[in-house]
């Protein structure tokens, strides 16, 4: 394909880009709770309509989280081809984290400073979505008889589980493999790696219980806090070595992830904390319940009874030598792991466009943490999906985010060659 033109439009559009990526910015849709999902979504619905797609904008009624306070709004743009073909689909969460401290910059200003853009989203993913949109306008404004369909879509709540965004969207067919035939999700990789899906994770709530007592005489309670000292001590000496132990041949970034991980997500034991304001004492009580919230990142190779199983194992030998030892294991979420074959169309088409535009070749990587291509994959059950976009990865969620606008300007040339090579057909390429 001469691809001469393409590339020069989307040169001539580095402006629009800085534009767009600053104007979603500056919409703050933060999440928790989910503010401004609405008007992000009709911030690109006249953007997009502008450009020939058709908008839809649905919300996910009934999903985790939505609410008339905080509806879950999503947006899914179309463009059709000339002639029936594949539909290529970009997908981007439009949600972003706190701001939290530490900014030397307005997190919602959208600065441009030294050929980088400042926000939070900046990099994960308001940078890649504009991209993906302008990849999409450029080629679109090259080569308007190309086959099949492109579409855009800008998903909520993909940074509490995707649940009201790819999930809700997905449950609805919009994911369909005769709807849909190729996804990419520009989540921040970096530009020249393809991202071919990420490790599983499973979240549980663990409670030591024991029995209440005046603090002046534990003798006549059950510490529940002790008991789960006995089990962060069996995570310590068990535990943690078996898993430290577990490795994968998924080539996970960074190196540290290749094996499987447990996080100690939060822990809390007797009476509750209290607002900032109580000025009083604590009640002298023996606590009598403990619990702790365990994040455990499992690979490919596992099975996740297994991974339950460990856990439960480590219960009942805690169990077996303590006496009044009670427990509880709730489960609070599952996400299998997923990974795409290198052999995939989207993936071979996305590493060859990545080596015309950076003259190297693509390096593939799993991500060590999930994000929707698990709602694509599993609800969908469309396997033809990979996470390509700009922005570095280790910026997601930091003071001073960035995305950099010559990373942008190659990530959306990489997705734009690929619908070349995907929509048009061979006589025109």
């Amino acid at each position: 394909m001469d691809d001469t033109a393409l590339m020069q439009a989307i040169e001539a559009r580095e402006t629009e880009l800085v534009a767009l990526t600053q104007g979603l910015i500056r919409i703050p849709t933060l999440n928790p709770p989910g503010l401004n999902y609405r008007e992000i979504c009709e911030f690109l619905r006249e953007r997009l309509e502008k450009s020939g797609f058709s908008v839809e904008l649905i919300r996910a009624h009934g999903a985790p989280a939505d609410s008339d306070r905080h509806p879950r709004w999503n947006l899914v743009a179309r463009r059709e081809g000339a002639s029936s073909g594949d539909c290529v689909h970009f997908n981007s969460h439009h949600d972003v984290v706190e701001a939290g401290h530490g900014w030397t910059r307005d997190p919602f200003g959208g600065e441009l400073s030294d050929g980088r853009i400042y926000g939070r989203g900046a990099c994960d993913m308001k940078g890649g979505l504009a991209a993906s949109i302008i990849a999409a306008e450029a080629f679109v404004a090259t080569h308007p008889d190309f086959s099949g369909a492109i579409e855009i879509s800008a998903t909520a709540d993909e940074e509490s589980g995707g649940y009201g965004g790819v999930a809700y969207l997905a449950e609805q067919g919009y994911f369909d493999p005769a709807r849909v035939q190729h996804v990419i999700i520009p989540e921040p990789l970096n530009k020249d790696r393809i991202c071919l899906g990420h490790r599983g994770v499973w979240w549980a709530e663990i409670e030591t219980q024991g029995r209440i007592a005046h603090g002046s005489m534990p003798f006549l309670g059950d510490c529940a806090v002790r008991h789960m000292g006995a089990v962060l001590a069996e995570m310590e000496e068990t535990l943690f070595p078996l898993l430290a132990g577990k490795r994968t041949a998924m080539p996970v970034v960074p190196e540290g992830a290749r094996q499987s991980t447990l996080n100690i997500n939060a822990i809390h034991g007797g009476e509750p904390v209290q607002d900032e304001d109580y000025t009083g004492l604590p009640a002298p009580c023996v606590p009598d319940r403990c619990r702790i919230t365990i994040d455990r990142r499992f690979l490919i190779e596992e099975d996740i009874a297994e991974v339950k199983s460990e856990i439960t194992a480590m219960m009942e030998r805690i169990r077996a030598r303590r006496p009044g030892f009670a427990y509880e294991i709730r489960d609070l979420f599952e996400v299998q792991p997923t990974m795409t074959d290198r052999d995939a169309p989207v993936v071979t088409t996305v590493a060859a466009a990545i080596e015309r535009v950076l003259h190297r070749q693509a390096d593939f990587v799993v991500s060590p943490g999930t994000y929707d291509q698990k709602h694509i994959d599993r609800i969908g059950r469309l396997k033809n999906c990979i996470a390509y976009g700009p922005g570095i990865l280790d910026l997601a969620h930091q003071p001073d985010e960035w995305v950099g606008v010559a990373d942008m300007m190659d990530s959306a040339k990489v997705m734009a060659l690929t619908l070349g090579e995907l929509l048009l057909p061979l006589s025109a390429r």
